[in-house]
């Protein structure tokens, strides 16, 4: 029988599957215990105890169990591991099972109970039935044999032979079985509904919490307060649900959409929709029109395509597509991945043109005139299936409420306990206090320490940092990851389209002639055979919509000052030349590392034309060496100096082969062709950098950020790009090179040559050098070297020639090393890396640099705006009135900005949390700054919340004991304080220029804590001083006091006045202004307390009010505040005390400061 537990992964989706069957509801774990407890506890309560009696004690611990068991179900929708545990039965054997707990490999997802699937088994003679499951959209099928679950097996690696044989489908119980086996071509993402989403996050741990808390104060009479607060964070639950919504319908749109397409089943032709294939049908694929994509992942058997593979590689160069007809080995098997992504069509490509097979065959040929293919792959198996589920599955969303915000809470209960424990011990010392009132009153002070607003405060920050940065043309899908951005410590870029820009210069050619130095002329001086190369030599092709193919062919092409017409001919634009007609085209392959063309131009030889053939071949410098006739003596040396330079350097050989017959022409062999050319020099080609790129760098590295460079260009280029950008600024720059099957560091002159770990330790080897690998030094190191790779990881400046499963390796070995790390990157094939980065950064392909200037008409309105009618001013209607405005204006705005680009699936953008609409990556910049405001003013709200939390457990435990209460007015007038406060530090602003300085990343550390602490002593004890001297002033005062709780039902509190409660007031309020003031901290990240007007104001004004009410100055103010007259020696001491406290406060935070300074930051050399 199967292990009920199989280990070792099923593949690199699956860490392991485990069999259940679900348990009948009433033996289930969250309701059998229970179905016992509760009448043992009404048994005690009304039988043992007397109900009347003891009506509290019952109640309260009927509501303690109920409250257990709304966790424990809670926990089985938090965890399937729980919900297993608690509902389910392990089964061993697999066809008496029904659910199955699949869970993932790291990185991918979270682990799930899905359906178990009994069917009729689709294999002949198979007596077992199938079992399968879907998981991620991935169908997994039991294998009887093995035991074990696996993916479907899909046609994939049959040789070539089998697919030319094929014949499709031949009848539909085939086509039925297929069908069920690997599903239709559908990719089907359903947008769940409103309400699922908001169950979600109404279950969310930090969200029962408030409920729980609204709850309790609702029994406490707080009724008008709880229900604000609910509404308020059922709102803001709302609004982020309606954004995810607005994501997912956005990842609809990326499905293909299904369309009419010819499919040879039951031995002829029919047209069926798109999303009916089924691995092993017969299709005919043509040029994609009105934008329909390749449907799925296809082999093309006979004809040849140009295919636009950018919306899955990120790479702009359109792949020529050969059909397996035209290898000479037919007996190989098909490799997807590896040599076989020649003749594979990917789904979810574009088709830019197609050759339809050669009619001599007697094989299939399609009624339109299409290429030939086998499909072997549909759905979401498919490699854009395989993308759009990195996207729907990959990584978690993060929320606001992490661990630390817990971990904080934790932090606070310790003295919320010893504040409950106090009241319950000092309560109870009355044998008529009413229990169950005195329980509320200690489960309200437990709960009172997680203050209210403190979600509200988290989520006004992170939004004030995304309208700042959507006024900056960045959006974000997940707000929450705003502070992550604070603590970035490694910045990776992408260097083609996101560093560098995509438009192409054609320096020159070098080399030719007497030029042996590397020197570049321009073309306008280059010989004739040159130009011939460069105009003949390329796979563009003319289309009703213009030239189509690789941008540096285009470019050189355009250098050249040749045209190209529809018939694959080119013709000078001017001078004498002849045009030139490509007869044959041998592809760039990047195996073979070159391309050669023949062409044929016609000479009139006495009266008749004839055609002369050329065969022009370009290549890697290394490549076309040893095809040429002579090698100049300066080859080398021209070619590796301007390959330091950065530039791409191309080789051009240049044959003339004389008249040919048509049967000669066939026969000629690519190696005929590619042998004894002349060299003609090197073409010279650079990528300039984006105008914005250098200064953005120098920023982000002067603000204490390690900067990477991720790439899939050639190692090179790369180094010279990150030494122009300074991401290199040692000496030497090392790549590990393989030469011989021995791999070492070489340098980029090749003058120093090391081992692969060639000193004690790796910081030896970074501390004097910087280094760069390529995708496949990666693998070697993984490999042979890992312990090694892993310290040297966060060391490595540039990676060279990496494919995108290699640069999400780069970020998630990083992330798993502790470091928090940006990504920024603008194809498809930095998806996974964004995904995974803590910050993913997408920027926009084709996108301007700039914003573009806004037009004039926009200022119309606001010089309209002084013609007001005279009369009486109304400050608020015309606060009011700006702020209509100003909301309209920006919503005006984002309309506008809504309009140009539309997300394709090949922008990166589906997968990142931020997405810049410009090229530029100063957009990287505004995204750290703001970053670093929001966690900064995060962690002062948690300062100053756990402060306030701090003396309100004191006030509410002694205080309240004491009798001390505040009216409705006092306690109105305090609440606002604090609002407009917490308001204002929301919305401080960062600074212009990123501080060498990086914030601390969290709370937990000696500063933060120790300054909490030290600060609420001083504020504790000026609190107990004042409290004991106000009591000594009041002798008439009634020592047992009628507290809350002591109150009938139907009996109002009256609040009358007296010395001790106008202190306690006073002094409650002062802490309050000081807390604010003292740790509000502005530079170097955001603008300090004097730039931010509104809140300096605010602390001002009432640090006045308050001083005004202590020193008697308003005697108004002290009716409306229902302060008493206080005796003049009180008042000269109240006075003291208050500015005292402000002093010390302010001086144990900056000794805290100056001792254990802003926190510890690694230091990455």
């Amino acid at each position: 029988m199967v292990s009920n537990k199989m280990q070792s992964s099923l593949d690199d989706l699956v860490q392991y599957t485990q069999l259940f069957k679900p348990v009948a509801t009433i033996l289930q774990g969250t309701i059998l215990p229970f179905l016992l407890i509760y009448p043992a506890i009404f048994y005690s309560w009304i039988v043992v105890y007397g109900f009347e009696d003891n009506f509290e004690a019952g109640f309260v611990t009927v509501a303690i169990v109920a409250v257990v068991q709304i966790l424990i179900c809670l926990c089985c929708y938090w965890s399937v591991h729980v919900q297993c545990f608690l509902s389910c039965s392990a089964v061993k054997d697999p066809s008496k099972a029904q659910i199955v707990k699949v869970v993932p490999t790291l990185n991918n997802g979270f682990s799930e109970i899905v359906k178990l699937h009994h069917t009729e088994s689709t294999k002949k003679g198979n007596t077992n039935p199938d079992l399968w499951f879907i998981f991620q959209k991935s169908k997994y099928i039991y294998d009887w044999d093995k035991k074990t679950f696996h993916t479907v097996e899909f046609p994939t690696n049959k040789s070539y032979e089998e697919y030319m044989e094929s014949k499709g489908y031949t009848d539909d119980e085939s086509v039925e079985i297929a069908e069920k086996e690997f599903g239709k071509n559908e990719m089907i993402m359903v947008v769940p509904e409103f309400m699922e989403l908001f169950k979600e996050r109404a279950t969310a741990p930090f969200f029962v919490f408030q409920v729980f808390c609204v709850a309790l104060w609702c029994l406490d009479r707080y009724w008008y307060y709880s229900i604000f607060t609910l509404v308020m964070l059922v709102m803001f639950e709302c609004t982020l649900v309606q954004q995810q919504l607005r994501n997912m319908a956005e990842i609809r749109k990326m499905g293909n959409k299904p369309y009419n397409i010819s499919v040879y089943r039951n031995r002829r032709w029919r047209q069926i929709m798109s999303d009916q294939l089924v691995p092993g049908d017969i299709v005919s694929v043509t040029r994609s029109l009105n934008e329909n994509l390749v449907p799925c992942d296809i082999v093309l058997l006979r004809g040849s395509c140009i295919v636009d593979e950018s919306m899955l590689t990120g790479e702009s160069v359109p792949q020529m597509k050969e059909s397996l007809e035209n290898v000479k080995s037919l007996k190989q098997n098909l490799d997807p991945e590896g040599d076989g992504k020649l003749h594979m069509l990917f789904g979810g490509t574009k088709i830019v043109q197609h050759s339809s097979p050669s009619k001599i065959t007697s094989s299939l040929k399609a009624p339109d005139n299409g290429c030939i293919g086998y499909v072997i792959r549909n759905g979401f198996n498919t490699s854009q299936g395989k993308l759009l589920r990195t996207i729907l599955f990959g990584v978690k969303r993060v929320t606001a409420n992490n661990i630390e915000t817990f971990g904080f809470i934790l932090f606070l209960l310790i003295f919320a306990i010893a504040a409950a424990a106090y009241v319950w011990i000092k309560g109870c010392e009355d044998p008529e206090r009413n229990r169950y009132k005195l329980f509320l009153e200690c489960t309200l002070i437990l709960t009172s320490v997680v203050p209210p607003e403190l979600p509200i405060e988290l989520s006004l920050a992170v939004n004030t940092s995304l309208l700042s940065l959507s006024k900056l043309a960045v959006f974000c899908t997940e707000p929450f990851r705003i502070p992550f951005a604070g603590k970035v410590e490694i910045c990776c870029f992408d260097k083609t389209g996101t560093l560098t820009s995509d438009n192409l210069v054609v320096e020159g050619v070098a080399g030719i002639g007497d030029h042996t130095i590397a020197t570049v002329i321009p073309l306008s001086d280059a010989p004739i055979e040159t130009i011939q190369v460069l105009a003949t030599c390329h796979s563009l092709v003319q289309l009703e919509d213009g030239v189509v193919g690789d941008p540096l062919e285009k470019a050189t092409l355009k250098a050249a000052e040749w045209n190209l017409t529809k018939g694959d001919a080119v013709v000078p634009k001017r001078g004498k030349s002849p045009g030139l007609k490509i007869v044959h085209r041998n592809h760039f392959s990047s195996a073979l590392k070159r391309m050669s063309v023949i062409a044929g131009y016609q000479i009139n030889e006495r009266g008749f034309m004839e055609t002369h053939y050329i065969s022009s071949v370009k290549g890697a410098p290394e490549t076309i060496k040893s095809m040429l006739k002579e090698v100049p003596s300066h080859y080398d040396h021209v070619y590796l100096t301007l390959s330091r330079r950065g530039a791409r350097v191309l080789a051009l050989g240049y044959r003339n082969l004389g008249k040919l017959s048509s049967q000669e022409l066939r026969e000629l062999s690519r190696e005929d062709i590619e042998s004894d050319l002349t060299f003609v020099g090197f073409v010279i080609i650079s990528c300039p950098l984006k105008s914005d790129s250098k200064k953005a760098i120098s920023e982000i590295i002067h603000a204490s950020h390690s900067v990477v460079m991720i790439t899939g260009d050639n190692p090179l280029t790369a180094c010279h790009v990150a030494k122009e950008l300074k991401f290199t600024q040692k000496t030497e720059v090392l790549i590990l090179t393989e030469d011989n099957r021995q791999w070492s560091w070489k340098s980029i002159d090749e003058e120093m040559s090391l081992p692969v770990e060639p000193f004690k330790t790796s910081k030896q080897l970074t501390s004097k050098f910087d280094l760069c690998i390529t995708g496949e030094g990666l693998t070697f190191l993984n490999e042979h070297h890992h312990k090694f790779l892993i310290q040297l990881m966060p060391h490595i400046k540039v990676f060279a020639r990496f494919a995108p499963k290699q640069k999400e390796f780069v970020i998630v070995t990083l992330k798993s090393l502790g470091y928090v790390t940006l990504m920024c990157g603008d194809g498809t094939n930095d998806v996974g890396a964004l995904k995974h980065a803590d910050v993913g950064v997408a920027i926009l392909a084709n996108a301007p640099e700039r914003s573009r200037e806004k037009p004039k008409e926009e200022h119309i309105p606001e010089i309209e705006a002084p013609r007001r009618p005279p009369g009486p001013r109304d400050p608020r209607a015309e606060a009011r009135a700006e702020a209509t405005a100003r909301i309209r204006r920006a919503m005006k705005k984002l309309e506008e900005e809504d309009q140009p680009q539309l997300v394709r699936l090949g922008d990166a953008s589906v997968a990142a949390p931020f997405t810049s609409r410009l090229s530029s990556i100063l957009c990287i910049c505004h995204i750290i700054k703001q970053g670093r405001c929001t966690l900064v003013t995060t962690l002062q709200m948690f300062k100053i919340l756990a402060l306030n939390a701090l003396i309100l457990a004191y006030s509410q435990s002694v205080l309240y004991l004491d009798g001390i209460k505040f009216s409705d007015t006092q306690a109105t007038l305090q609440s606002l304080l604090l609002a407009s406060c917490f308001l204002f530090i929301s919305r401080s602003k960062p600074l212009k220029q990123l501080s060498k300085q990086r914030p601390l990343p969290n709370i937990f550390n000696v500063y933060t804590i120790m300054t909490v602490l030290t600060q609420f002593m001083v504020h504790f004890l000026c609190l107990v001083y004042l409290v004991h001297e106000a009591t000594a002033r009041s002798p008439n005062r009634d020592t047992k006091p009628k507290l809350d709780m002591d109150l009938a039902e139907d009996e109002e509190r009256e609040f009358a006045p007296d010395l001790l409660n106008s202190t306690v007031y006073i002094i409650s309020m002062a802490l309050q202004i000081s807390t604010f003031a003292i740790n509000y901290r502005g530079e170097p990240f955001m603008e300090g307390l004097r730039d931010n007007k509104p809140l300096l104001y605010s602390i001002v004004i009432s640090g006045g009010t308050v001083l005004a009410l202590a020193a008697g100055l308003l005697p108004e103010l002290t009716n409306m505040f229902e302060i008493v007259y206080f005796p003049p020696d009180f008042r000269v001491i109240l006075v003291q005390i208050l500015i005292a406290d402000m002093v010390f406060a302010y001086l144990v935070d900056r000794l805290c400061l100056w001792l254990f300074g802003e926190g510890a930051l690694r230091k990455l050399t």
